[in-house]
């Protein structure tokens, strides 16, 4: 902020202290003509008498509430889709040094079993489905009051599974969609993810087996294999992982996600195994943005591909990062993402990848 004394008061010719008053002034423009935040992006409420920091949690059913958070007030919307099944916002959090500058409003979100929403359920496994995921990012949606005019979906991994569900089944509610590092077919992905792990070292390939073959996917050596071999370099590329991922990573719900996904990032042997709306892209007519990225464990020439079977589709390649790119090619991601919101939302042909 400016200061000025009255010493400088005496000493600045008068333009310019009607200068400086002029662009003290700018920030009462509306978003939509400004790129950075104006004064107008933190005028906004809870609802209810008590702020909480844009914290609200919205029952989906059966008495169970999920965890969302708000940034902002702008015309621009985004709700955020974490990765898992059954991971956290918390990886995602780093959208908190972007998207506000761009004065894009949106929303962090952990879904039912996810650390900060209830667990739900016990043993009843029919809470894991696809099907039931979609109908509660449409309740979120109702409780937040997105609508076309306004509403993009980021999904990002298993969060860009349910992104494109949702779009398949309510794409009549968004403006923008956004598939962050996730083929459109589970076998797709299965099959290049053993192909990436062909690359790895015969002795460490061995290891690998010996403990899937036994069944012990959670020792602690079986982890550890996993992490500095394959996760520092196809998760995540960055030599000390930020706090955020391990924090998110460390509140993983393991029961559901095993579940769904398998017992290992190897295995896909959950109930998704056999998912795939491949064939189904071409419903898709809202925008839509596909992110890929060279070092992930999803194939970026698929990605590139899914932009090309939607109607109207961009594609954004990070070329230095992996599957969460948002974090090790965090500049190239992070434009791409912000100029496909701010293209779509003004009207404009502008794309938005690369």
């Amino acid at each position: 902020m400016v200061n000025l004394t009255e010493s400088h008061m005496k000493t600045f010719p008068l333009f310019l202290i009607l200068l400086t008053l002029l662009g003290l002034s700018a920030c009462q423009k509306p978003c939509s003509e400004m790129i950075v935040p104006t004064c107008d992006y933190n005028n906004w409420k809870s609802p209810g008498p008590v702020q909480m920091a844009g914290v609200q949690m919205i029952e989906v059913e059966k008495g169970y509430k999920v965890w969302t958070k708000r940034f902002g007030n702008s015309p621009i919307k985004v709700l955020l889709l974490h990765g898992g099944p059954a991971g956290t916002h918390e990886y995602m959090e780093c959208f908190q040094s972007f998207f506000p500058q761009a004065c894009i409003e949106f929303y962090e979100y952990d879904q039912l079993g996810s650390y900060y929403s209830d667990a739900a359920a016990g043993e009843d496994m029919s809470f894991w489905t696809v099907e039931r995921f979609v109908e509660e990012v449409e309740t979120v949606r109702k409780a937040l009051g997105l609508d076309k005019d306004n509403f993009f979906l980021l999904g990002q991994s298993w969060g860009g599974i349910l992104a494109m569900e949702y779009a398949l089944k309510y794409q009549d509610n968004l403006k923008g969609l956004i598939i962050s590092n996730m083929t459109a077919d589970f076998h797709k992905y299965a099959a290049y993810n053993a192909k990436v792990r062909a690359t790895l070292r015969p002795s460490l390939i061995d290891s690998l087996e010996m403990y899937e073959k036994a069944d012990r996917y959670h020792d602690q050596e079986y982890q550890d294999l996993v992490f500095n071999e394959f996760y520092k370099f196809h998760v995540c590329r960055l030599k000390d992982w930020p706090e955020p991922v391990t924090r998110s990573f460390g509140h993983f719900n393991m029961p559901v996600y095993e579940y769904m996904q398998g017992p290992s990032e190897f295995v896909p042997g959950g109930i998704l195994k056999d998912w795939t709306v491949w064939d189904r892209l071409k419903e898709i007519r809202v925008p839509t943005l596909t992110v890929g990225a060279k070092y992930d464990t999803m194939n970026p020439e698929e990605m590139k591909e899914m932009s090309e079977l939607v109607q109207d589709g961009q594609y954004l390649y990070c070329p230095n990062g992996s599957h969460l790119a948002q974090w090790d090619d965090q500049e190239v991601y992070m434009d791409g993402v912000v100029k496909f919101i701010k293209g779509v939302h003004e009207g404009s042909s502008e794309k938005g990848g690369n």
